[in-house]
């Protein structure tokens, strides 16, 4: 994976992934109810009824093969894209990121830790039976089950009781702990919700995935439902119509979605691509309808030139890299801030990412409100790039590992022309500044996940999108037990301060809390900051009702072709 191809080879890529699309686009008009010709057969001019009547289908990329589109299995943004579009929670948000009635009607609290939920009664699933309290119970259940194993399963920690059973040992009384799970079908339509403490966003987490209902009906019939298309079963917009693994994606209008008659697009298909710059030509081939993500070079070019189809969304993550903080000599903090003191963020932004970026000396992206204002300008610099510094930091931290000098370590980063500008660049910048030597090893992003998990890696790209608008949704990835804390980072302190913030409902105390664990992450440096992302994506014209959450990819849900 780590050979360059030469020109020959990749026309024979862009070749065969055209003729996968074209192949694409045939098997899912023969394969499902709803009929559908051939993106190409609908773009003749001319204003017939034949074309009037024909289905609207929209075209776009997905960076990787979905891990998994089970909610409580799902993990990136290779997975939520999908599963936002095809599920949907007890609330939803608009195109403002305001909360909204999703399966709920209305919800009511008193107290800010019991909380009733009452759901619509014009709510189906995709195959016909009613949307039930009870699947929200089972749902969430079903995540925190030790058995299922879910990555997730702690952004449901905040109901009572939801800890303790899914960190159940061996040999406990699974049933007698489920039962104490703070979540309850009173009846098929009221769903009762008991916090272990008050969440000021609650609500916004019963729009996050993990959230979802699961059909019970079909969970207990069939444990692996939700690995073919054909087995599918949904709430959203639109259902899961076609999945050919590692090539394509298509979801359907869902004609059992209560705001059906608002949905515009009769089919959206996904292209299953990892290379950007394939990506960027079928757009120009008008094979393509949204590309995100884009070439960096070609973000740089669309935006010096202004063009009316280039869109830059806002975007609340951050590009960071981890490090094995339990691999010697990663396990020295000065050591780690060495190589963060040593990268130049500034040319990253302007010169490879070229999007828009910022960069990142904090991990809070902006966007978040503080008690006062934007919590990360709050929180400003908390450090700042030094190469001398670095240089000390960096002798210091070698004599006291007993080492003369670094040993070369090896970068992981998921298959992308983006991921590998990036590594290309840090890693000149290293040995430039530091003499540091590094190999980059590129997988394929769910590998690169299974590798994080596993702890077999030394450093590693990552990313994060906030799962909700609160600085918690960055800062608690880094508790000492924390399931997504792949840089094995562990800081009594640290801890107890999240544990503050989580712990009251006053706002000052909460945001003074979690300044307070940034400034720790920032001072022992586990993962390294390098900017905070914007949604740079080309959009064709004829698309219309895209919008853009500060925390999902664009969303389609209401878009329409003209």
């Amino acid at each position: 994976m780590k050979s360059k191809f030469y020109l020959f080879s990749a026309l024979l890529l862009v070749v065969a992934l055209l003729l996968s699309a074209c192949s694409f686009s045939e098997s899912t008009s023969n394969n499902n109810n709803n009929e559908a010709e051939s993106p190409a057969d609908s773009e003749n001019e001319g204003t017939t009824d034949e074309e009037d009547s024909s289905p609207k289908v929209l075209r776009l990329n997905n960076g990787s093969e979905p891990g998994s589109l089970h909610p409580a299995l799902a993990q990136g943004t290779h997975d939520s894209w999908i599963l936002e579009h095809t599920f949907e929670g007890l609330t939803k948000k608009n195109a403002e990121g305001d909360i909204q009635p999703g399966m709920a009607k209305e919800w009511n609290t008193e107290d800010g830790v019991t909380w009733t939920f009452t759901l619509k009664d014009d709510v189906y699933w995709s195959n016909g039976d009613p949307v039930t309290a009870e699947d929200f119970e089972y749902a969430w259940k079903h995540v925190l089950n030790p058995a299922t194993a879910a990555q997730y399963s702690y952004q449901l920690y905040y109901l009572k009781g939801a800890e303790a059973y899914n960190s159940a040992e061996e040999g406990a009384d699974l049933a007698a702990l489920e039962a104490e799970v703070g979540v309850n079908a009173v009846d098929s339509k009221t769903l009762e919700v008991t916090l272990a403490q008050p969440t000021p966003y609650f609500l916004d987490l019963t729009s996050f995935y993990t959230y979802y209902p699961v059909n019970k009906k079909v969970q207990e019939a069939n444990k692996d439902w939700a690995l073919e298309a054909e087995t599918h079963v949904s709430n959203g917009p639109f259902y899961l119509a076609d999945w050919k693994h590692k090539e394509s994606i298509a979801i359907k209008k869902n004609d059992k979605y209560y705001e059906k008659d608002m949905i515009k697009l009769d089919e959206v298909q996904f292209v299953i691509i990892d290379d950007e710059n394939t990506a960027w030509q079928m757009y120009q081939a008008d094979e393509l309808d949204l590309v995100y993500p884009l070439p960096q070079d070609v973000q740089g070019q669309l935006m010096a030139s202004d063009d009316a189809e280039f869109h830059i969304g806002p975007d609340l993550a951050v590009y960071y890299f981890n490090i094995n903080n339990t691999e010697k000599p990663f396990n020295n903090a000065k050591i780690r801030k060495a190589l963060s003191l040593s990268i130049d963020r500034q040319t990253i932004v302007e010169h490879v990412a070229q999007g828009g970026q910022t960069p990142a000396y904090s991990i809070v992206p902006p966007g978040i409100p503080d008690v006062n204002g934007d919590y990360q300008e709050n929180t400003g610099k908390l450090f700042e790039e030094n190469v001398e510094e670095a240089k000390k930091l960096l002798a210091e931290g070698l004599e006291e590992e007993g080492l003369d000098k670094l040993p070369s370590f090896e970068y992981l980063y998921n298959t992308s022309e983006g991921h590998k500008a990036i590594a290309e660049a840090v890693q000149e910048m290293w040995r430039k500044n530091l003499g540091v030597e590094t190999t980059l090893e590129n997988v394929e992003f769910q590998v690169k996940l299974d590798s994080e998990q596993a702890g077999d890696y030394t450093v590693s790209r990552a990313g994060w999108v906030g799962d909700y608008v609160d600085p918690m949704t960055f800062l608690d990835l880094w508790v000492s037990d924390g399931p997504y804390n792949d840089a094995r980072f562990k800081n009594s302190e640290y801890d107890k301060l999240i544990s503050t913030a989580k712990s009251t409902l006053d706002q000052a105390e909460r945001m003074e809390a979690m300044h307070a664990a940034e400034k720790i992450l920032m001072d022992e440096m586990p993962i390294i900051p390098i900017y905070f992302y914007t949604k740079p994506y080309v959009l064709k014209p004829s698309v219309t009702g895209i919008y853009d959450p500060i925390n999902s990819y664009p969303q389609f849900k209401y878009a329409d072709i003209k």
